[in-house]
């Protein structure tokens, strides 16, 4: 004989053999394409943007989530020639508040300028250099009555 106990939040069901060797009569019920917690991409089957679609990275959360969420509709709904054109305040007004936030939202060019030491006036130290910086030194320092080839 089956039964079912209550462990905190879990149900536990016990079955016999006998109820395992008659066959089922579950019904299975068809995915639902508005289920948020349905693992899909981008664009849910119904042509909505999903944004909790992990692609999305979060920026649909956070301080500058509806500004994001603006501009992103404002592109994927774009029916102009060059697509999205329309959509350049809303994009302005991400980047606006996505400025308020730097420690959230870093910039590009702060990305790099922090992994790199910065120069320091009067200071000894000298700074290693990059990969890139070094490569441009050697190739500057190829002499004159050489080919470079």
């Amino acid at each position: 004989m089956s039964y079912c106990k209550q462990e905190g939040k879990d149900r536990v069901i016990f079955v016999t053999k006998e109820d395992h060797e008659a066959p089922s009569n579950a019904e299975l019920v068809a995915d639902d394409p508005n289920d948020p917690y349905e693992e899909h991409g981008l664009i849910l089957p119904n042509g909505d943007i999903n944004w909790n679609c992990p692609c999305l990275g979060g920026m649909a959360s956070g301080p500058c989530g509806s500004q994001f969420k603006e501009a992103f509709s404002c592109f994927h709904y774009s029916t102009e020639e060059v697509k999205g054109s329309e959509c350049i305040d809303h994009f302005r007004n991400m980047q606006e508040c996505m400025q308020k936030f730097p420690e959230l939202y870093p910039q590009e060019d702060e990305k790099e300028s922090s992994n790199q030491p910065e120069a320091s006036s009067g200071s000894d130290s000298v700074a290693a250099p990059t990969e890139s910086s070094a490569s441009a030194q050697e190739s500057d320092s190829v002499p004159d009555n050489q080919d470079a080839s």
